[in-house]
């Protein structure tokens, strides 16, 4: 395997992610921001972030198959949710894990999550890019 997610020793241990990604793969992927759009281009789960993230996930899902990886090659997931507030953290939780299911791999939590005011239409509310490493 091509990543190594770790939380060293002297670094707090935060359930969600890990403090450092280990890559050793050669081939570097890099998966532009994903909306909740499906492949027609229409918004899913208008207003229900949970659903949205699903969507997200299964459209990274779409896209690492494609570069001939997986999840599983992911080193870095990095979301960016419409203002976001600590309390938003179950539903993005549950929509990684119904994605998760689905796709048949162990749920991969942000590395990075971003607050932001606004994404690209009003409808969205979070976008999620990757990167991730193949041998």
């Amino acid at each position: 395997m091509a990543i190594q997610l770790v939380n060293p020793s002297g670094l707090p241990k935060i359930d969600v992610y890990r403090q450092v990604s280990i890559a050793t793969g050669s081939k570097l992927v890099f998966v532009a921001g994903q909306v909740a759009w499906d492949a027609e281009g229409t918004t899913v789960g208008e207003g229900d972030l949970a659903a949205q993230v699903e969507q997200c996930y299964l459209n990274i899902g779409t896209a690492l198959a494609e570069a001939g990886g997986s999840f599983h090659d992911v080193a870095k997931l990095t979301f960016y949710v419409v203002d976001w507030t600590p309390d938003k953290m179950p539903s993005l939780l549950e929509g990684i894990s119904r994605a998760a299911a689905e796709l048949g791999i162990t749920p991969v939590p942000p590395a990075t999550l971003l607050g932001v005011a606004a994404l690209d239409i009003p409808d969205h509310l979070v976008e999620i890019e990757a990167t991730a490493i193949l041998d």
